[in-house]
């Protein structure tokens, strides 16, 4: 194992997600076997992609879907993969990114920095297009969550008039 080798399916996945691709795409950058998870670290109570544990493919799709209904994502941008912390004995990468995100419901919208650590693991599923590849295995996010609970209640752009 070696950089490259865990640097290619995170691209993937984040190529996936600058090019505004659809959900199977997606979806298609994680393994079946193991059980691919998804994390939103925050409080559930803030926003219904938060502080839940997305496992298997119909947990991944469903966040997947929740994200597409509620929130409009522009602008998304990645620190280069240079500076990425590539770890090779657990086979994962942890990077920042920034986006422009909006809520569609109240149209309020913020831009942020936010942190992935993504796991990878070799997929064993008997998918003759997976089978042996190195995919995403573990998708987990640390970002505002007190941005995205104010733009859910429509008192975000509020905020900005105060200052």
């Amino acid at each position: 194992m070696d950089r490259g080798s865990l640097v290619e399916p995170v691209n993937a996945l984040l190529a996936a997600f600058t090019s505004s691709s659809p959900p199977s795409s997606i979806i298609s950058t994680f393994t079946t076997d193991p059980k691919p998870l998804i994390h939103e670290h925050g409080l559930p109570q803030l926003a219904p992609f938060l502080g839940r544990t997305f496992s298997g493919v119909e947990g991944i799709s469903e966040y997947f879907e929740i994200l597409s209904r509620i929130l409009n994502i522009n602008s998304m941008v990645f620190e280069p993969n240079p500076e990425w912390l590539v770890d090779i004995t657990n086979m994962c990468v942890t990077l920042r990114g920034a986006a422009i995100f909006e809520w569609k419901d109240t149209k309020n919208s913020w831009g942020e920095t936010f942190i992935y650590r993504i796991a990878l693991a070799t997929d064993r599923s008997d998918d003759r297009l997976k089978s042996g590849r190195i995919l995403v295995s573990e998708y987990r996010i640390w970002a505002d969550t007190g941005a995205a609970y104010l733009a859910r209640l429509g008192q975000l752009n509020r905020l900005d008039r105060l200052n």
